[in-house]
């Protein structure tokens, strides 16, 4: 049997779809390693995952809410992803030595992952959690490009790691999506579109479900688990708004608790489980998140999508192209146009019948089982 390393960022939404795949190669005969975080790991692919520490940047600041476009993307590379890189490579390289792993497995914001393994002449996957770098979004911006390019160079001779782009591993691109939400963007060869991960995470705690109603339409606001900062007025403004509509109950997934009391058709928690709620819904508010939106649309539920920053626009665009849900401007947001968008997607079939047509992509596609089919390959390779 093999043995896959799987190196990931302390970001809920990059460990999650990750979780999927190491279960599936378990449930093989496989053995799992994982480099990274290990209170996030061992949160979400349960307290026996073996977990080779990997360290985070002491002070890596907080992302301003309000930045954006070049500002947003310079602090991206210069004050998170280097960084974490540089802080993650000797956790890396020790998880390579002691475990001896035959395949690596790096997510794209875990570029410590990719070029040690490179480095070190590991066969290695990239792991794609977002469609916002499938295709090179530097392509019509040279001295952009040039300028990441010198980044990863100094790092790489900082770290020792090998020449291969970490964002797009030679061996392979596990994609987390499928045509009928990316659309038709030309994409490398060696990018596999395998569908969502879904499963093999540790169970999320309780809640209350004799507060739904089967018979009431239920709609589900969330704006992820990194975006605390930005959260509080749209989450104000969606407990308002969706209490005034008449016969439908409300669940608000609030951890920073921002929302105040709204009255009994707003249930509003700290946390949920995400996954089991999602099957009990008709409609997700939400930021635009690729988990989000993909678990959204795994059990045909269409979307209204306000998206924040990153990647989101690039999602919530693909939600609209795909006539699954409607988008609402995040910074611009007001109770009656969440109201009003909630309202159109549950009152007209067509939204829930194209997040249908998703989902149904999604689960042929295969998701983590096609996509340990992929790594089992390259064992012996």
């Amino acid at each position: 049997m093999g043995r896959f390393l799987f190196v990931t960022p302390p970001l809920t939404g990059h460990v999650n779809p990750a979780v999927g795949v190491a279960a599936a190669l378990t449930a093989r005969g496989h053995q799992i390693a994982w480099a990274g975080q290990p209170e996030i790991i061992r949160r979400l692919a349960g307290d026996g995952a073996r977990v080779f520490p990997c360290a985070v940047p002491r002070g890596l600041p907080e992302r301003d809410a309000g930045l954006k476009g070049p500002a947003a993307f310079r602090f991206l590379w210069e004050e998170f992803l280097i960084p974490l890189a540089e802080a993650m490579a000797p956790g890396v390289r020790t998880a390579i030595g002691r475990f001896r792993p035959q395949v690596v497995v790096a997510d794209q914001q875990a570029i410590a992952g990719g070029l040690v393994a490179d480095g070190l002449g590991l066969p290695w996957v990239t792991s794609a959690t977002t469609s916002a770098e499938l295709v090179d979004p530097l392509a019509g911006m040279p001295k952009v490009a040039a300028w990441v390019d010198d980044l990863l160079g100094d790092l790489r001779t900082r770290i020792d790691g090998g020449p291969a782009d970490p964002r797009m591993s030679p061996h392979g691109v596990l994609a987390f999506t499928t045509r009928e939400l990316l659309g038709a963007a030309a994409l490398p060869k060696r990018v596999r579109l395998v569908g969502p991960s879904i499963g093999g995470r540790a169970p999320t705690g309780d809640f209350p479900w004799d507060r739904l109603d089967p018979a009431v339409p239920t709609v589900f606001v969330t704006l992820g688990t990194a975006n605390a900062d930005a959260a509080g007025k749209f989450l104000e403004a969606a407990a308002r708004g969706l209490a005034a509509i008449a016969g439908i109950r409300t669940v608000i997934a609030d951890p920073g608790g921002a929302v105040g009391p709204v009255g009994d058709k707003v249930l509003v928690m700290p946390q949920v489980p995400q996954m089991a709620l999602l099957a009990r819904v008709d409609a997700v508010v939400c930021h635009g998140g690729h988990n989000t939106v993909c678990e959204s649309l795994w059990h045909g539920v269409p979307l209204v999508v306000a998206p924040i920053r990153d990647d989101q626009p690039i999602v919530a665009g693909q939600v609209v192209d795909a006539g699954a849900g409607v988008r609402l401007r995040f910074g611009r947001v007001k109770p009656e146009r969440i109201a009003s968008a909630v309202t159109r997607v549950l009152d007209d079939p067509a939204y829930r019948s194209a997040a249908e047509k998703v989902g149904a992509s999604f689960r042929e596609a295969g998701g983590a089982a096609t996509a340990a089919d992929h790594l089992e390959a390259l064992l012996g390779g």
